[in-house]
């Protein structure tokens, strides 16, 4: 075994359980029902940001029982990094979304510097509303601008390094069933 995946796994054996995959699913059965109640009748384009919100979304879009197309974009500052740094579009959405409801789907809200600008993305190319799905929303004073929320949150959280349900440690760890804090961050 490398040592790199020795560290990766030493990772996890250390972390500490924020919320259980009870918790979790709990929370998704929440967002689930509040979006169904909101967004039932707009007809929305549903845009997964991947790969963090591959697994909320996927467990999401079961909870949603009203039509809807479904697409994804991809655009990252971390490139399996812990920093983040400039905005990259790895994939553009490729469905229309002019004049139409648009609810973007995502892991996390930490800074929010990639999810304001897919939010800036969609409003100059023509979404009549943008709405935005977050698992987590981590509580701190860093948001990258000072009225930036999500519209649907599942869980908030203290501001450590996290990963789980779609959020990653170096790469890894997106499957953990279970959002985990790594020890010390």
């Amino acid at each position: 075994m490398s040592a790199d995946l020795a560290h990766i796994r030493q990772i996890m054996a250390e972390a500490d359980c924020l919320f259980t995959e009870a918790e979790v699913e709990a929370a998704i059965d929440q967002v689930g029902a509040t979006i169904s109640a909101e967004l039932a009748e707009s007809n929305p384009v549903v845009f997964c940001v991947m790969n963090g919100g591959l697994i909320f979304a996927g467990k999401l879009l079961t909870k949603l029982n009203f039509p809807l197309e479904l697409s994804y974009l991809h655009a990252t500052r971390y490139r399996s990094e812990t920093t983040g740094g400039e905005l990259f579009w790895k994939a553009k959405p490729e469905i229309s979304f002019i004049d139409r409801e648009v609810l973007i789907i995502d892991d996390i809200l930490d800074e929010g510097h990639t999810l304001s600008a897919i939010i800036e993305f969609c409003k100059h190319a023509g979404a009549r509303a943008v709405h935005t799905a977050v698992l987590i929303d981590k509580d701190h004073d860093r948001k990258a601008r000072p009225d930036l929320k999500a519209d649907y949150v599942g869980l908030s959280c203290q501001d450590r390094f996290i990963f789980g349900y779609g959020m990653d440690y170096k790469g890894y760890w997106r499957n953990a069933a279970g959002i985990y804090a790594v020890k010390g961050l």
